[in-house]
């Protein structure tokens, strides 16, 4: 497909979704459950007859292998190929932005960039074409917005759904209890490597919770026969890409308030019993039984 034709082939995609996706179940009104249903091949040919044309084949060996992912290149000041220009991340708290402060974005981006801004899956913004003599006085323009172009390594990889305070699917208010996680994690210990934590409220999994290092979904936990409050059952060592796989349970019911203190412990036990430096959370997560992490984990709450 060529960048020409990308909107056509979208709205028919959308627009097989439209007439062949369940409408009038919203749990699944979702283009996954035609996939399953129908397969790929079915699918893209009704894509292709909505078209009127067959799509471009390429074989599997065209493709080029992608290049290494820089996991923090969504943050900050970063060197575009471009001679001489830069984008800059712009950190959201957990994807909020106000209207004044979008405002503002869109007018930092006209008078000190190329007037573009790129969203992320990272719930964050970049503003690009910003050359280098104009990044301090762009910098200074977003801080004034009350926002950041700098975050914990915690803070850059957190993502949360909309949650319960806007998504009656969810069981929780991921995003509350998101900010809650990084502000305890954050002041207790220092992660000197890159880390996803994603919170999702539902099975709909918005979030990707099963394809983070550490995934959180939704579940409501009884304290009583009439009263329940946030809760979270845990995974640890999904990933994506050329790491795809999906996480493995870690912990099931903790309660919304007791998290924090389950993920430091998490990645306190990561700090004291990786190989080295440079093993990532990942390949901890992968590497170690999740009985024997458990284990772990007990042992340095009791350190």
């Amino acid at each position: 497909m060529r960048p020409a034709e990308a909107t056509k082939v979208a709205d028919a995609i959308v627009r097989v979704f439209i007439d062949h996706g369940d409408r009038t179940n919203r749990s699944k009104a979702r283009l996954k459950y035609v996939l399953d249903s129908w397969g790929f091949v079915k699918f893209i040919a009704a894509v292709e007859e909505w078209l009127g044309h067959k799509l471009d084949r390429a074989p599997v060996e065209a493709f080029m292998p992608r290049p290494a992912v820089e996991r923090l290149a969504h943050v900050g000041v970063q060197a575009q190929k471009q001679p001489s220009l830069n984008w800059i991340g712009v950190v959201f708290p957990v994807g909020k932005v106000t209207v004044e402060q979008m405002r503002g974005l869109a007018s930092i981006a006209r008078d000190f960039g190329d007037g573009d801004i790129r969203l992320t899956v990272w719930q964050n913004l970049l503003l690009s074409g910003i050359a280098d003599d104009r990044i301090d006085a762009a910098v200074a323009a977003i801080e004034a917005l009350g926002l950041s172009t700098r975050a914990t390594s915690i803070r850059a990889g957190l993502v949360a759904c909309t949650g319960s305070a806007g998504c009656r699917f969810a069981a929780a208010d991921t995003k509350r209890n998101a900010e809650a996680i990084a502000a305890w994690c954050e002041t207790r210990l220092t992660l000197d490597v890159p880390i996803n934590i994603h919170l999702t409220g539902c099975q709909n999994s918005c979030a990707q919770h099963l394809f983070s290092d550490i995934g959180l979904l939704a579940a409501r936990m009884e304290i009583t026969e009439e009263e329940t409050v946030d809760g979270y059952h845990i995974y640890l060592g999904g990933g994506f890409g050329p790491k795809a796989e999906i996480g493995r349970e870690l912990q099931r019911d903790v309660a919304a308030d007791e998290a924090p203190v389950l993920i430091e412990r998490l990645l306190r036990t990561y700090l004291v019993n990786r190989t080295s430096p440079g093993e990532s959370f990942l390949s901890f997560a992968r590497r170690v039984d999740v009985a024997d992490l458990r284990g772990l984990m007990a042992a340095e709450a009791e350190a």
